[in-house]
C-alpha cells in the first residue's frame, strides 16, 4: 500500500510517461492468454444471471414482465419520481454487487502475466473480506454519481449530455478497481487516485480505452457470441494501463491473500 501511495504522489507531482504501442502490445499479449477461459466464464455467468433475473422478475411481477407494453412502461420517461429512485437504487446495487466479478478478470490477467494457473474460483476471489467491502463501496459511489447525473439529464431531455457525463465518470475512475485489488487502497482513496492519474494523460488513455472497446466489438462478427471472447480485451487493457503507470508490488496481498488490509 505504501509503495502505491508513494507512486501516486510522484505522479501527482511529476506526471508520468505512457507509450500507446507498449501498453497496447502488453494488453494484446495478455489477452491471448485469457481470451478463451475468460470468454467461457463470461458466457456462462451472463446466461445464469439472465435466467435468475428473469425468474425473479416473473415470480415477483408475473408473466406481465414479458409483455412488450410492460417493457415500454419501464423507460425512464414513463416512470414516476418514486420509481425513478427505485430504478436508480436497483441499478446501482447490482452494479456494486458485480464489481468483485469484474475484479476477478483483472486477477486473471495478473495470473496470466505471471504464468500462474487460474480457475473458476478466480472470478469469485474478491467476494470475500476485505476486498468486497472496498469494491462494493467504490462502485456504489461511482454509480450513484454516474447514473444519478445521467438519469437527471435524460429526464430533462438532454440524453446526449447524460451519456457523455456517464462516460466521463467511468473514464476518470477507470483505475479504481485495480488500485483497490493491486494497490490495496481504500475505496475513496482509489477513486481520488484514479482521477489524479487519468487527468495527467487523458488523450493517450482515451485512445487506449476506445481501441479496447472497438476491439471488444469485433466479436459481433461472430453472430454476437464472439463478443464473449473479445470483451476480455477491455480487462487486459485496463490491467496493462495500470502496470504501465503504477506497477504491481510483488509483495502485495495478491500473493498473501490471507493477510488483512489495514
Amino acid at each position: 500500500m505504501e509503495s502505491t501511495k508513494k507512486r501516486i504522489e510522484e505522479i501527482k507531482n511529476n506526471g508520468y510517461e505512457l507509450d500507446f504501442s507498449d501498453v497496447f502490445n502488453h494488453a494484446f499479449e495478455n489477452y491471448k492468454k485469457i481470451a478463451l477461459y475468460a470468454g467461457l466464464a463470461l458466457f456462462v455467468f451472463l446466461v445464469l444471471m439472465g435466467i435468475i433475473v428473469a425468474g425473479i422478475a416473473v415470480s415477483v411481477m408475473g408473466m406481465a414482465v414479458l409483455n412488450e407494453k410492460f417493457i415500454e412502461n419501464l423507460k425512464l420517461e414513463n416512470l414516476s419520481g418514486v420509481y425513478v429512485i427505485l430504478y436508480l437504487i436497483v441499478a446501482v446495487f447490482f452494479s456494486a454487487l458485480l464489481s468483485p466479478f469484474n475484479a476477478g478478470f483483472l486477477k486473471m490477467a495478473y495470473s496470466a502475466e505471471k504464468d500462474e494457473e487460474f480457475h473458476v474460483s478466480t472470478f469469485f476471489e474478491y467476494f470475500k473480506v476485505p476486498y468486497f467491502k472496498e469494491l462494493f463501496t467504490a462502485t456504489i459511489l461511482i454509480s450513484l454519481v454516474s447514473s444519478g447525473l445521467s438519469i437527471l439529464l435524460e429526464l430533462a431531455n438532454i440524453q446526449i449530455l447524460g451519456l457523455l457525463t456517464s462516460m466521463a465518470v467511468s473514464f476518470l475512475t477507470v483505475l479504481t478497481l485495480p488500485l483497490i485489488i493491486f494497490g490495496e487502497l481504500k475505496a475513496i482513496d482509489a477513486i481520488q487516485s484514479s482521477f489524479t492519474i487519468v487527468i495527467k494523460q487523458p488523450v493517450t488513455l482515451i485512445l487506449l480505452i476506445v481501441v479496447a472497446y472497438i476491439g471488444s466489438y469485433v466479436g459481433l462478427i461472430g453472430c454476437c457470441i464472439g463478443m464473449f471472447f473479445t470483451v476480455p480485451f477491455i480487462y487486459s487493457t485496463q490491467y496493462a494501463i495500470y502496470c504501465a503507470i503504477v506497477g504491481i508490488d510483488s509483495k502485495t496481498e495478491l500473493e498473501e491473500i490471507g493477510s488483512d488490509m489495514e
